[in-house]
């Protein structure tokens, strides 16, 4: 059986630990906007679109300035890009309150450093508020998105009634041990979208595969 402790012992050394985030970005306000365009999307199909937005749109001010026709011709590809440009454009106005909204090095007002201050603010619900606080500030939260929902599941750390991501980052934080907690993100999404891959997982490259016993595990 593959146990966190086992999982998280063995994966780090076989991963990039320098890489916190595999989204574009320049300053926190662009990660959070690769964060919001991330969801139901992959981070390869978010980096095709973000340089060029990022390099007209890098600050609140200026995605203000861009407006939501002119964010959409950039991030039309990405899936519920209306939505998405809608949150987009309203996050960015809500950070024009703020002193430093046309900031190149952009980062947010110590009062949004916490996940329900984050969760305010338009576009950002939990999951975007935990990986948010997770890479740009190291905090050990737990933002379950569809590597993380499907390893845990696989794994048998959570079980079938565990089937909203709230309801499995519950279960993680009280299932792995918290001197793991500020990794988790980072090492279960690049495992599982490198190696234990929902297609054709690659168990001959994975270091786990002698405890392992996913029905889906190819010997």
């Amino acid at each position: 059986m593959i146990t966190p402790e086992r999982f998280f012992t063995a994966v780090p050394p076989t991963i990039n630990m320098n890489i916190r985030s595999e989204l574009f970005s320049t300053n926190e306000f662009t990660f959070a906007v690769a964060v919001i365009l991330s969801a139901q999307a992959t981070d390869k199909k978010v980096n095709e679109v973000t340089p060029a937005l990022f390099r007209v749109a890098p600050t609140p001010a200026q995605m203000v300035q861009l407006g939501e026709t002119g964010l959409k011709q950039y991030i039309r590809v990405i899936s519920f890009f209306n939505n998405k440009a809608k949150n987009i454009i309203s996050l960015a106005s809500e950070l024009m309150a703020y002193e430093n909204a046309n900031d190149a090095n952009y980062k947010f007002p110590e009062k949004f450093h916490s996940r329900d201050a984050l969760m305010t603010l338009s576009g950002i619900g939990q999951k975007t508020a935990n990986v948010i606080m997770n890479v740009l500030w190291g905090a050990p939260n737990i933002g379950v998105d569809t590597h993380v929902f499907r390893l845990a599941h696989r794994y048998g750390w959570v079980d079938a009634s565990d089937n909203t991501p709230d309801k499995v980052e519950e279960k993680l934080l009280h299932k792995i041990p918290k001197k793991y907690h500020g990794i988790v993100n980072h090492v279960m999404v690049l495992h599982g979208r490198y190696v234990c891959r929902a297609l054709r997982p690659l168990c001959d490259k994975c270091p786990l595969v002698k405890w392992c016993n996913a029905p889906d595990r190819i010997l």
